[in-house]
């Protein structure tokens, strides 16, 4: 089995031609060296955070599974983030803080990285506020990026700025950064309430109601990722899926000019585009981690 030294950490590589993306070939060695070249640009994302974790150790058309618990094999300098658990007592998360951990949970089959809304040493403070937009067929990703510009209008009358991301698939993630003192009761109430609002607004467009029958050619916002127990895709991860796409920050113009071109093919990534965008532009959700917001009353 071949080893790599990382940044002092030997870490065993093994079936590094297993396919796990079959459809295109695309490789555990692509998805370990995708994580590798993306690091600098995720790491910060995942700092400080618990994780669960969506592995998929006999590729996207074998069994994937989402891994709460952090593997009793992993090395002993893995981070672990221990959170309660009410059914079990708690629950160690495994953490990513540096380009070891990220490469040894890639060579373990985790294609997806979902991190929760908060760092583990502060876990009822949530930093931001976040809208997945998801919608149901045949409504598609040109449906969730019309609602998520009317929704940065309408969290913009609130004075909140917000940035938005590929969800990896066919939807929207925005993010709207707090970075203050707040508790995840007032961030879902306030989700909740926009999400109504949006709704009330487009009942034909748009629903706030969690009843999959209610979803039909409509964009469900789900207000009720704003939860301490919930996770949402990292920026950079990949997602599972017949071709290897992963979520990417999205400019509000790219977006504009998609939809006023009625395409939105150049809004799904390849890993290898998210690369190059990142070469190219930097991190362009960075702002987010940073952004400092009140959430109004």
């Amino acid at each position: 089995m071949p080893r790599v030294r990382v940044d002092g950490h030997t870490i065993d590589l093994g079936n590094l031609d297993k396919v796990l993306y079959p459809q295109t070939g695309f490789s555990k060695a692509h998805v370990i060296d995708y994580y590798r070249q993306i690091a600098p640009a995720l790491l910060p994302h995942l700092a400080g955070r618990p994780l669960s974790l969506r592995r998929c150790p006999d590729g996207v058309e074998g069994d994937c599974f989402f891994e709460k618990r952090c593997p009793g094999h992993r090395p002993a300098w893995l981070p672990v983030h221990a959170l309660p658990s009410g059914s079990s007592g708690g629950i160690d998360f495994c953490g990513v803080d540096g380009l070891p951990a990220l490469v040894w949970l890639a060579s373990q089959g985790v294609l997806e990285l979902h991190p929760f809304l908060h760092v583990a040493d502060d876990p009822d403070r949530p930093r931001v506020l976040v809208f997945d937009l998801d919608p149901g067929p045949p409504a598609g990703l040109a449906d969730a990026c019309r609602i998520g510009q009317l929704l940065r209008r309408m969290l913009a009358e609130t004075g909140l700025q917000c940035w938005a991301k590929t969800s990896g698939g066919k939807g929207l993630h925005v993010y709207a950064p707090l970075n203050t003192t707040v508790t995840y009761a007032r961030t879902k109430r306030f989700a909740r309430a926009v999400a109504e609002v949006l709704s009330r607004n487009d009942p034909e467009g748009v629903t706030a109601t969690m009843a999959k029958a209610q979803r039909s050619g409509r964009v469900f916002i789900d207000w009720s990722q704003n939860d301490r127990n919930k996770t949402t895709a990292a920026v950079y991860s990949l997602r599972v899926g017949r071709k290897p796409q992963a979520s990417a920050p999205l400019d509000w113009d790219e977006i504009d000019a998609a939809l006023a071109d009625g395409d939105t093919e150049p809004l799904r990534f390849h890993p290898d585009a998210v690369l190059r965008r990142v070469a190219e532009h930097g991190d362009l959700f960075r702002p987010v981690l940073g952004c400092t917001q009140t959430l109004p009353g």
